[in-house]
């Protein structure tokens, strides 16, 4: 009875984590309508929302479970690129409100641009996700990305996927 007892809670744990690794994939971001009409990817712990605007950038920061993740203390960099010869400018994102930072710069978000966001919460390593703000949700991008930043703030890759 015990065996059977512990067979049972070990196939439900597992069904649960299945479940919760199937929740957060991009194909079922794709499948959601973003809260404030912009683009979302997941990253790490985080669901990330870009709002890319001609000379802005809105980044909102979310659990998997869709709670707002505070950015007080945190920093973050992004770099939009327009297609793939065009500029490439990078801007710093900044807390402003509770799990929102913001950009603003001198840049065009074209159907080719690509913006690539770094971001550090204090108590969250790093992460990172690649957005196509004109793209639809589910298209474009790459994820699940952990960086590590040396103190001149240049970013090397560990892919997580």
């Amino acid at each position: 009875m015990r065996r059977l007892v512990v067979t049972s809670v070990l196939l439900s744990m597992m069904l649960m984590v299945s479940h919760f690794a199937l929740a957060h994939t991009e194909g079922h971001l794709a499948t959601l309508t973003p809260p404030n009409g912009g683009q979302l990817r997941a990253s790490g712990p985080f669901h990330l929302e870009l709002v890319a605007k001609d000379g802005e950038l809105t980044l909102y920061i979310t659990d998997h479970g869709d709670s707002p993740i505070p950015t007080s203390g945190g920093q973050g960099k992004a770099n939009i690129q327009a297609g793939k010869e065009g500029k490439r400018q990078s801007v710093v994102l900044e807390p402003v409100y509770a799990n929102i930072m913001k950009a603003k710069g001198d840049f065009q978000i074209t159907p080719e641009t690509t913006v690539a966001v770094f971001l550090a919460i204090p108590g969250y390593e790093t992460q990172g996700a690649t957005f196509m703000p004109l793209a639809s949700n589910g298209e474009g991008g790459e994820h699940h990305h952990h960086y590590d930043h040396d103190a001149a703030g240049e970013e090397s890759n560990k892919h997580t996927h």
